[in-house]
């Protein structure tokens, strides 16, 4: 029996025109071999936090402060920024009212991140603070080694998928590696995760605040959703990264017809 809750709360993505495409970026670009694995997570706590994900369908939300605890760990120390941050992105970016109770309608992931383009998610007590998104770019599900790019040149993968039935077993909580069962793939949700690792055997997702594999058959069936995240943070403190074959500037630029 598992005594958590976990809950889901990504709704149908959509497809904005003016999301800077990852292929489009690349193209004629000349780029060193992907490594045949990275985990961006060695060294982080073995618990993460819930970040409400167990009374609200914040997933879309939840997600982003995940991606920062893995930007801010291998930047030196890692950042968790209070539930409270996270139910105000909620609020704010999805519309979420806490005075009517329950766990919300959830979030659409190009909503998000476009509200993290232009206004930032709150940071510190009482989310007095914002942090922007320098940029947020799709990335097509189907090209694994461009999700592999993504993941070894932002430090996470935020994705979305349709979350089959095999992974919420009843009376227990989500198996450690997410495979495909033919006989229990019907859909019971959207939920969105960060990826911030890879191997051959899959990628390493961060949700509900634990650590769980994605095995790639998995991801290739499941997986609709794909972004790679620009933080102003992450590449001005890892030099030696390229973010995704062009300039952190040239990605803002790419983002103003979002203003």
């Amino acid at each position: 029996m598992s005594s958590k809750i976990f809950k889901l709360g990504r709704t149908a993505r959509s497809h904005d025109s003016r999301v800077p495409h990852m292929s489009a970026l690349l193209a004629g670009v000349t780029l060193p071999p992907i490594p045949a694995s990275k985990d961006w997570t060695t060294g982080m706590p073995a618990n993460l936090g819930m970040m409400l994900n167990d009374t609200l369908g914040d997933c879309t939300c939840a997600a982003v402060y995940h991606a920062k605890q893995v930007w801010t760990a291998n930047l030196g120390t890692m950042v968790t920024e209070p539930d409270a941050d996270v139910e105000m992105l909620y609020e704010q970016a999805c519309g979420y009212d806490p005075s009517q109770g329950g766990e919300g309608a959830g979030g659409n992931e190009q909503t998000v991140l476009t509200y993290l383009t232009q206004t930032g998610a709150p940071t510190g007590p009482d989310g007095a603070t914002r942090e922007k998104l320098a940029a947020f770019v799709e990335v097509d599900p189907r090209n694994l080694d461009d999700v592999k790019r993504t993941i070894l040149a932002c430090g996470v993968a935020y994705i979305g998928f349709n979350v089959p039935q095999s992974l919420m077993p009843p009376n227990a909580p989500p198996p450690a590696v997410w495979t495909v069962d033919p006989n229990n793939s019907q859909s019971i949700g959207g939920h969105a995760v960060v990826l911030a690792g890879y191997s051959a055997d899959g990628a390493k997702v961060i949700s509900w605040g634990q650590y769980y594999t994605m095995t790639w058959p998995f991801f290739s069936k499941f997986v609709d959703e794909v972004y790679a995240l620009a933080s102003f943070d992450w590449f001005s403190g890892n030099n030696n990264l390229d973010p995704l074959g062009t300039t952190l500037a040239d990605l803002e630029a790419q983002m103003n017809s979002f203003k």
